[in-house]
């Protein structure tokens, strides 16, 4: 009988099998995919700003990227670890980077901002998967820290004749101006009306994009188009975008008129980077939790910590901040919001 075995098992050998650990649930989305996707979903807010703030904005952004994309190589191979340029990654934090410095920098700002971007918050903390802050995000506070009077009064006015080469003529130089957020916080929604119209028309021209803001954060109608995609494609969930602007409008709506409950939820959430922070930013995939509830969770705080440097901090916005704090919370988020456990606890008798 063990002959008979032998024989057979000799005859009809095995598949060599791999022991590897979990999850064992395959996909067709890679890396690069996703960011490549995510790069797509924001080229259309880049479209529009260059019409709406001039050429320049996309010089800015194609320096933003491929100073990314080289300070990505070089750390790589300083480093010796693998080039992975082409996955996507480099770019999409040269054009977030972009997208959240105001249209009248100078050119060599993007470039001092993406080498401590990618070098310093993602590299030197172990590469993509392993930075515990967004990368962009830091290299807006850099950059804020360094220069901030660049970083805060290199506002333009939006060109309505679409002249997109005007900023750029020689002795021309930008108009700088202050954004609605500046202007709400110092002087009042009375000097908000006064500069920008009624109520009605910042309500339709901050949702389409026009009005003075960073390069990539003035279409909110774009924006939220693009998450729309993203949620379509199951590459981002909704609870932290909705979570994020609910609690802003929310919040604002109770504190932040005169008296409670007077204040505008929709003005708060269609001016600064409330879009493009809670859809592009926010929902991170190695900076945010992975778990629904710690996601909603994650949302409140951003919104909420938003909410109080708007109202009560000396800088009218505070979605990046936000953000950036939240970003310390998302381990403690996950743990606490561990999903239920089936199993028996470990020594747990029956």
């Amino acid at each position: 009988m063990e002959q008979v075995k032998d024989t057979q098992i000799s005859e009809h050998p095995l598949p060599a099998c791999t022991v590897s650990i979990s999850p064992h649930v395959k996909s067709r989305e890679s890396t690069a995919k996703i960011m490549w996707t995510v790069n797509a979903c924001l080229l259309p807010p880049l479209l529009l700003s260059v019409f709406i703030f001039g050429f320049q904005t996309l010089i800015i952004t194609l320096v933003s990227v491929f100073s990314c994309v080289i300070a990505e190589a070089v750390s790589q191979k300083l480093l010796h670890r693998s080039i992975t340029i082409k996955d996507g990654s480099a770019v999409l934090t040269g054009l977030l980077l972009a997208y959240i410095i105001p249209p009248g920098v100078p050119y060599w700002m993007p470039i001092l901002g993406a080498v401590f971007t990618i070098y310093i918050t993602k590299h030197l903390f172990g590469g993509l998967g392993f930075n515990i802050f967004n990368p962009a995000l830091i290299g807006r506070a850099f950059l804020v820290a360094t220069f901030p009077v660049a970083m805060t009064s290199a506002w333009i006015m939006p060109m309505n004749d679409f002249s997109i080469f005007k900023y750029m003529q020689p002795g021309v130089d930008a108009v700088s101006t202050a954004t609605p957020l500046y202007v709400l916080k110092h002087y009042g929604l009375a000097a908000l009306i006064d500069k920008y119209g009624a109520v009605s028309t910042m309500y339709k021209d901050f949702f389409l994009g026009v009005r003075p803001g960073c390069i990539g954060e003035v279409s909110n109608l774009l924006l939220l188009l693009g998450g729309l995609v993203l949620i379509f494609k199951k590459y981002i969930s909704w609870h932290i975008p909705v979570s994020v602007i609910a609690t802003i409008g929310v919040l604002t709506w109770i504190f932040g008129g005169e008296g409670y409950f007077n204040g505008d939820p929709i003005l708060a959430v269609l001016t600064g980077g409330v879009f493009l922070g809670a859809i592009f930013m926010a929902t991170d995939y190695v900076t945010s939790p992975t778990q629904k509830y710690a996601q909603l969770a994650f949302g409140f705080g951003v919104g909420a910590i938003t909410v109080l440097i708007r109202l009560k901090g000396g800088y009218p916005e505070g979605v990046c901040y936000a953000i950036l704090l939240m970003n310390t919370l998302t381990p403690a988020l996950d743990s606490w919001f561990q999903p239920k456990r089936f199993a028996p606890a470990k020594g747990a008798t029956k």
